[in-house]
């Protein structure tokens, strides 16, 4: 699905506006990203689920693959039944929610429940940047070109 991206020149950065049907940072829907997360979840491991879903990977990639959207649903889960406590059970599993919420797309759902903390939660889910992608402001990743300053010499 294209994605209509748009520029914010006071904050000099672009955004766009995704359907809740879509994961953030991932491709395909959030209801794939629930297949995967189910059959984690049924699987005795991570390792057997990534070789189910992707044959066409080796197991390494394939387990990759399946994290990349395991971690962040988990965290997510995590996040909004301590945001929410009650409400979605009080177990983070996946089936565990959906149980409580009586839907088959539950992270759907989830998004609509944390729409107003989206920005905090882990992606697929929500629109937090993964660790370590942080923009570091004030201070620069280079030193100055040109020689060291004076009594920086190492001893």
């Amino acid at each position: 699905m294209r994605i209509t991206r748009y520029y914010c020149p006071l904050a000099q950065q672009t955004f766009s506006l995704l359907p809740d049907c879509l994961s953030s940072s991932l491709q395909g829907s959030l209801d794939e990203v629930e297949q995967v997360v189910l059959k984690v979840e049924v699987s005795s491991s991570v390792e057997k689920a990534a070789d189910a879903l992707r044959p066409d990977l080796e197991l390494p990639g394939a387990v990759r693959w399946v994290r990349r959207r395991l971690s962040g649903v988990r965290a997510a889960l995590l996040a909004l039944i301590t945001l929410f406590p009650g409400e979605l059970g009080e177990v983070a599993k996946l089936n565990a929610v959906r149980e409580c919420l009586g839907s088959e797309r539950a992270l759907v759902e989830l998004r609509g429940i944390g729409a107003l903390h989206l920005g905090a939660l882990p992606r697929p889910l929500g629109f937090r940047p993964a660790r370590g992608r942080l923009k570091r402001r004030g201070r620069s990743r280079q030193h100055e070109m040109g020689p060291d300053p004076p009594g920086s010499a190492a001893v």
